[in-house]
């Protein structure tokens, strides 16, 4: 009997108080993201596992990523929802379509260097970006820049090894995720998304309002509510699989064999440093410690960028996550394009330096 009663008593506080329940919702969104990381560590040192066992590793990681890339793709579909009742995708895609070639891509990868992420959690505004009708090329742009070029990963360049390398590393990525997104973008793809977000794209507006109705603010929070329970009811399973993978990738692979097998300056090694990579899952700051050993065994920096790009830029749980959204097919392009681009920028940086 309760709750048949608090359900309805909900929807009519946010009929009669949108923004004010959707502040509240805000302020308990950044409440819990903010408590993420220190819960996931208390709940792992109340189990009978060796704090620095690989298996607690691996468990601390998954508990803080999973819940934490879910909030973040709840928090960008609610207001990408909300959005949608503003600018319809059909409008954002003739604004960005109207500008010269490039430059939505090069917008979008300068975002990518203000936004501290990790591939798994770039996942959530790739899927907004789709949501709101942002052309596909400039989605993948955000996509590559997010994760590869931040101001972690510049920072941690920058104190290592200091400003030429940091800004190199800047620009080769900048300039990985500009040509990527761009090539897919002129092969045409839109097709090879999965069908249930073409439908998203092409939905002018919410089930049940009426065109060229004015919204209310309830109805624009309606909007929102609707759009995650389709999105985020449709992609959560992928998401907590994805990083479940990432979770036993970054416990259990020990660094002491990366740097063995990469640490050897061959014209091999930036192929094999990129293939060990695209499997790997980490943020840059977990690739440092990686990096640092590849050097002091004697690696070329080439193949040492080449490498750490891989692991950030691409990742196996990242690819499971989005293979809810896009079809193979159009994964392997985007694989294939980011591959080519990393293995350039490894062989320029041997080459120059």
């Amino acid at each position: 009997m309760s709750a048949s009663v608090s359900s309805p008593s909900l929807h009519q506080l946010r009929a009669r108080h949108p923004l004010l329940v959707v502040a509240l919702a805000a302020v308990a969104w950044w409440l819990v993201y903010r408590q993420l990381e220190p819960l996931s560590f208390a709940i792992v040192g109340r189990l009978p596992l060796a704090p620095e066992s690989h298996l607690a590793g691996a468990l601390q990681f998954f508990l803080y990523d999973a819940p934490k890339v879910l909030l973040l793709l709840t928090g960008v579909v609610f207001l990408m929802g909300v959005v949608h009742t503003f600018v319809s995708p059909e409008k954002t895609r003739s604004l960005l379509a109207g500008r010269r070639v490039g430059v939505g891509n090069a917008m979008a990868a300068l975002l990518g260097v203000v936004t501290p992420f990790c591939s798994c959690s770039a996942v959530p505004l790739f899927i907004g970006f789709l949501q709101a009708g942002v052309p596909l090329g400039v989605t993948f742009s955000f996509l590559i820049a997010a994760p590869m070029v931040n101001e972690v990963a510049l920072g941690l360049l920058f104190s290592l090894f200091g400003w030429r390398i940091a800004l190199l590393y800047l620009a080769m990525g900048l300039l990985v995720a500009l040509v990527a997104g761009v090539v897919i973008g002129a092969l045409g793809l839109e097709g090879w998304l999965e069908g249930w977000v073409r439908e998203l794209q092409a939905a002018p507006v919410v089930a049940g309002h009426a065109v060229g109705q004015a919204w209310t603010w309830s109805e624009r929070v309606d909007s929102g509510v609707a759009h995650v329970r389709d999105i985020v009811g449709r992609v959560w399973p992928w998401i907590v699989g994805g990083v479940a993978v990432g979770a036993g990738i970054h416990g259990f692979v020990p660094q002491d064999f990366l740097a063995a097998f990469m640490g050897r300056d061959a014209w091999w090694a930036v192929p094999a440093a990129v293939l060990v990579g695209v499997p790997l899952y980490t943020n840059a700051a977990g690739v440092i410690p990686i990096v640092q050993a590849l050097l002091a065994k004697g690696a070329a920096l080439g193949t040492v960028l080449a490498f750490m790009m891989s692991v950030i830029a691409l990742s196996a749980p990242e690819l499971i996550i989005l293979r809810k959204v896009l079809q193979p097919r159009l994964i392997a392009v985007f694989v294939g394009v980011v591959t080519t681009g990393i293995l350039l920028v490894g062989f320029a940086f041997n080459h120059l330096l």
